[in-house]
């Protein structure tokens, strides 16, 4: 991406700084990091069942709501949800966005277009997107650099495949990805990120991840964010879950030490089933 470009994204960023100073406050309670529930809602909905979801999500929660929720529809519908869950703690967040400032880039959408409809939060580098569209490292780094630089935040997303897994390259893999997309990335700004770890091999094939295998990667993606800036920061960084979450089975895995909530998919379309999953986190994460 042209520094030029970058340089003038990121001109003029006192709001982001502030965000961060916000996001730092509230992402705390009474010590420890407070839980993340994101619904990726992918492309799903249309504009009255987008709004209808959304106002249920926003009807369910309260302001003394004690997790980070966070809802993410497509493209088309932001606006609409936006104005759904006005006033309530509800966040919005988009599903991705271009590594480049406005201009002549046809059917892309920019972060600056992303906050004038209200989304504070992004999904930068979803598993979707890494292996049935083909984004590289390279762009999924610059989309970080750009929503961290406009005053964003972010869900990372890493994970390995089935096939990974099986060669025992899992742990390279993860590290390789949280490389790449951080080199850049300054320690200040880490504090509006929030890493989703996606087991691509259990995600649609039938296999379940166990909360054994979501502790283990949340491990070893502290290590490597140790590794990268600092222990100190690596234990306040907020690592979620991103595999197929429903209410049955999230108790186990909130309950494994170093999750902090989850990013969720089917099961974030049903607005019983969502909410339940957020006070399965807000208990499950304060109890762990």
């Amino acid at each position: 991406m042209n520094a030029d470009l970058i340089s003038a994204a990121l001109r003029g960023c006192d709001m982001a700084r502030a965000g961060r100073i916000r996001s730092r406050a509230a992402r705390t309670i009474r010590g420890m990091r407070r839980p993340f529930i994101g619904g990726n809602w992918k492309m799903n909905t249309d504009h009255a069942s987008a709004r209808s979801l959304a106002h249920a999500i926003a009807e369910g929660t309260g302001a003394d709501w004690a997790a980070d929720v966070v809802v993410f529809p497509p493209f088309p519908y932001l606006l609409s949800v936006a104005e759904a869950i006005a006033g309530s703690p509800v966040a919005l967040g988009a599903q991705d966005l271009s590594g480049e400032v406005n201009g002549a880039r046809t059917g892309e959408v920019s972060a600056e277009m992303l906050r004038d409809v209200g989304a504070s939060w992004v999904i930068v580098g979803h598993s979707e997107r890494r292996h049935k569209i083909g984004e590289s490292e390279a762009l999924i780094a610059d989309k970080l650099s750009m929503a961290l630089g406009s005053g964003l935040r972010a869900v990372l997303c890493v994970g390995e495949t089935r096939a990974e897994r099986d060669a025992g390259k899992a742990h390279d893999i993860i590290a390789a990805q949280l490389r790449s997309a951080f080199a850049a990335i300054d320690a200040a700004a880490m504090d509006d990120v929030v890493i989703a770890y996606e087991p691509v091999w259990a995600i649609g094939t039938g296999i379940t991840a166990q909360p054994a295998d979501a502790g283990e990667a949340h491990r070893e993606i502290r290590s490597a964010l140790a590794a990268r800036y600092d222990a100190r920061l690596a234990s306040g960084v907020r690592v979620v879950y991103g595999g197929s979450l429903v209410p049955a089975t999230a108790k186990s895995i909130f309950a494994v030490d170093g999750v902090d909530g989850g990013l969720v998919g089917g099961a974030s379309l049903k607005a019983h089933d969502f909410l339940a999953l957020c006070t399965a986190a807000t208990v499950g994460v304060a109890a762990s």
